[in-house]
């Protein structure tokens, strides 16, 4: 701050002797990057949708707020955080990240924009602008999916940003900005590669747009249009599912060919707190009704299946339990896991820690796994689930859920089922088998259950209540737009009933 200072009192003084001119003033500097000199080089146009990826990192994209929203579901439970929300106590002004969401889709969506103002005027082969340029509208439709998804309709801004003309704009309709999103992804996926090589591996793809529109269709029940965008995907004859479904998240399986899209940590440099909040902090952990949803390995529920043991309640289950839930008595880290350990369900979570059940190790602060946003398995269940709300369960349904359980070593789907079957099953296998990726709360608003099953209490692995939840549906589907971001903008609308 001193030497700005100094610098800024120097140069005052030069003016005051030597009598500077306007154009003296109107100066750009050489030894810095601006926006009269950045605009000019092939690499700088890489480091500016580079620039736009970053934004994803952020705690309230690609990090671990994804994981503590399954709090607010049946899934899990923080006796430190998410609380307002869960219980129903949240108001406009309680709960920072109504507001910390915001902001962060807009900054991504303001550099997105930026980006598309300004590229054509860099000297570059037109094929790599054009890529990079898709991927500016993958990156800015995947910021106002998110958006759309909380809020509702939200201002629509596509332009660079200037403070003057968007500061007070009112909110566009959620149709409004619907059709720019998947405007967006299907000029994205008529422009990008089916896949990179290299140290471009991680950028969006082809696959990625297209399956980011099939969810995109899905969450607003489109299913005729989900299925065919689904479709798209697995046409593409770019993914197959991992064959491991623990070893799917590793560190050492990154870009394997189940993942379409994931969100790039690396240490020391850009981490996250996956490995220290799911195993340190246990500000996520698996309670009972998400332990007692796993079937038994013949398929059937604990209470019809004759490999359940009411003395050993953890055996014989759906393989993925064990890949994905820490049980004390069962080895994990190295070692048998004490009663003690898991002190707020009796849970913990493995997925998405960097740890393994048979190796010993130190616990990590700042893991660099990725997160991954858009993998092969959760096509297959949007194209099942889609596909049968379109047309019922045909042949289709019944081979794309044969991949999920066939990986997961579960049985086969009984044949003859109707629809209304066949939803059940599909929404049991989208819990289980993306428990703690971030996406179950959107499940359980767009499927309308919430106001069933988050009004309810949350037990331990024991029995014993741990909270008692509550969920208005007259109010709660959306978030609310935060005070702060209605005070610096009064023109928003408040959502209904805050």
């Amino acid at each position: 701050m001193k030497k700005i200072i100094n610098t800024g009192i120097a140069v005052l003084l030069f003016c005051v002797f030597y009598s500077c001119s306007e154009s003296w003033l109107e100066t750009v500097s050489n030894d810095t990057y601006n926006e009269a000199n950045w605009w000019q080089t092939e690499s700088q146009a890489i480091s500016s949708i580079n620039g736009c990826y970053a934004v994803l990192r952020n705690s309230h994209i690609g990090g671990t707020s994804n994981m503590s929203e399954d709090n607010i579901t049946p899934n899990s439970y923080n006796m430190s955080g998410e609380i307002a929300i869960a219980t129903g106590n949240h108001t406009p002004g309680n709960d920072t990240r109504f507001r910390d969401k915001w902001n962060v889709c807009y900054q991504g969506i303001g550099r997105a924009n930026n980006l598309l103002d300004n590229i054509d005027k860099v000297v570059m082969t037109d094929a790599l602008k054009q890529r990079i340029k898709a991927e500016a509208y993958f990156l800015r439709a995947f910021f106002y999916s998110k958006l759309i998804n909380y809020y509702g309709g939200v201002p629509l801004i596509l332009s660079a940003p200037n403070f003057a003309e968007q500061s007070d704009l009112p909110r566009n309709s959620k149709e409004e900005v619907l059709t720019q999103v998947l405007a967006d992804l299907d000029n994205a996926a008529s422009v990008l590669p089916v896949s990179y090589s290299g140290a471009d591996k991680g950028r969006a793809t082809k696959g990625a747009a297209l399956a980011l529109k099939t969810r995109v269709l899905l969450y607003e029940s489109k299913w005729a249009e989900a299925a065919a965008a689904a479709k798209s995907v697995m046409e593409l004859n770019q993914y197959i599912l991992f064959s491991d479904y623990r070893a799917l998240f590793y560190l050492e399986n990154e870009f394997n060919k189940e993942i379409i899209f994931d969100i790039q940590f690396k240490t020391p440099e850009y981490t996250n707190g996956f490995d220290n909040i799911l195993e340190v902090q246990m500000n996520c952990a698996p309670t009972l009704d998400l332990a007692n949803s796993y079937l038994m390995k013949d398929g059937k529920i604990m209470q019809e299946s004759p490999l359940y043991d009411p003395d050993h309640p953890w055996e014989n289950r759906d393989p993925r339990f064990h890949k994905t839930i820490v049980v004390p008595g069962y080895m994990y880290l190295g070692r048998i896991v004490p009663e003690s350990k898991y002190f707020s369900t009796g849970f913990g979570f493995k997925k998405y820690t960097t740890y393994k059940d048979d190796v010993a190790q130190s616990v990590i602060l700042n893991s660099e796994i990725n997160f991954i946003v858009l993998r092969y398995a959760d096509v297959l269940l949007m194209y099942a689930e889609a596909q049968n709300e379109a047309v019922g369960p045909d042949e289709s349904v019944y081979a794309a859920l044969k991949q999920i359980r066939t990986r997961a070593g579960m049985p086969e789907i009984e044949a003859g089922l109707s629809k209304d079957q066949m939803r059940q099953v599909i929404r049991h296998e989208r819990r289980i088998e993306l428990a703690n990726e971030g996406l179950y709360y959107t499940d359980i608003r767009r499927w309308k259950t919430a106001e069933i099953v988050m009004n309810a209490t949350v037990l331990s692995r024991t029995g014993q209540l741990v909270q008692t939840r509550t969920f208005n549906p007259n109010r709660d589907y959306l978030w609310p737009i935060h005070e702060i971001t209605i005070q610096d903008n009064p023109k928003l609308q408040q959502n209904p009933n805050y």
